[in-house]
């Protein structure tokens, strides 16, 4: 039985303390007191998740440490984590630092969720001995989302020049790292990242072809730009097409934000419409709050874009 079903099971029978220890007996306590203080949560359709890429610019100040997220998500009364391997990239093998990370949730009463990948290699990369380089490089995170009691990890489908080759070698790559997690019972999830991963109709074609059930996509509101020049995006992908077509896949969505107006909806995506499309393909499990505006206003957009899940997923539910 997993960690997160023995302390679900534990807690309902009533032995908590004899059964876990003071330790466990706190880490029960801390998600029912949660819960408590975030009442507001109850009822919605899905759970919430923090995204760790939502405080980068904190942890590549120094300002925070990789450690510190689970109180600092709880502190917003998050459920879910969900790490950047670039914030502990040296740790994938230290069992000592990664077991003192599900210390600090299981504490706070949070439940690590999924790891999101990069810098390990190109998985849509046309040379073939780079491509497979890249995803061995990947194999030890799988270990690691498994300790840390994560579903899933996110990969890049990044590299690939022409279209239909980077379909195959997308789907070979997925085929392949899907193989090696299998046994880990972890999700090898794609987000639309920038290039042809941000383009729906190509990850359609990726996805309905991979041959795993633990593969699928991670549907982020906002990454649908497909080519850049400079700061400025010259090719866009349909934001809500898009989304439309990754829910299909989904095992996981990631609620991205930048701007809020006066009545604290997001300025260039309609949440509302998108939360709907997440319903109605019958997703209930953790969207992860993303905020990417300016550093000096991190925790404040973070705040924002959890109030406006919880608003629009009132509305929905």
């Amino acid at each position: 039985m997993k960690r997160r079903g023995f302390l679900s099971k534990t807690a309902k029978s009533g032995l908590a303390l004899s059964a876990l220890g003071l330790f466990g007996f706190d880490s029960i306590l801390a998600k029912t007191e949660n819960k408590l203080k975030y009442k507001d949560t109850d009822n919605l359709f899905f759970k919430l998740s923090l995204a760790q890429w939502s405080l980068h610019n904190a942890l590549f100040a120094k300002k925070m440490d990789n450690l510190d997220f689970a109180a600092k998500a709880r502190g917003f009364g998050f459920e879910g984590l969900e790490y950047v391997n670039i914030f502990f990239k040296d740790k994938a093998n230290d069992k000592s630092y990664l077991k003192e990370m599900n210390t600090r949730a299981a504490t706070e009463g949070v439940e690590n969720v999924l790891v999101m990948i990069d810098g390990e290699g190109d998985l849509a990369e046309t040379n073939t001995k780079k491509r497979l380089k890249g995803i061995e490089n990947h194999y030890k995170w799988v270990e690691a989302a498994h300790f840390l009691g994560c579903h899933a990890i996110r990969v890049n489908l990044r590299g690939g020049k022409d279209k239909e080759e980077a379909v195959k070698t997308s789907v070979d790559s997925l085929n392949r790292l899907s193989d090696f997690a299998k046994g880990s019972n972890i999700n090898i999830l794609v987000e639309n990242h920038g290039g042809f991963s941000s383009n729906g109709d190509w990850m359609t074609k990726v996805f309905s072809q991979v041959k795993n059930q633990n593969v699928g996509t991670l549907p982020d509101f906002g990454n649908f730009c497909i080519e850049r020049k400079g700061d400025k995006c010259i090719d866009e992908y349909d934001r809500y097409k898009g989304m439309e077509q990754l829910l299909v896949f989904a095992k996981a969505v990631s609620a991205k934000s930048n701007f809020f107006d006066a009545q604290g909806n997001e300025k260039n995506i309609d949440y509302y419409r998108i939360m709907k499309l997440v319903k109605e393909v019958g997703y209930t499990g953790f969207v992860g709050v993303e905020f990417e505006g300016k550093a000096e206003v991190e925790e404040k957009g973070i705040q924002q874009t959890r109030d406006l899940l919880i608003k629009v997923g009132k509305q929905l539910s």
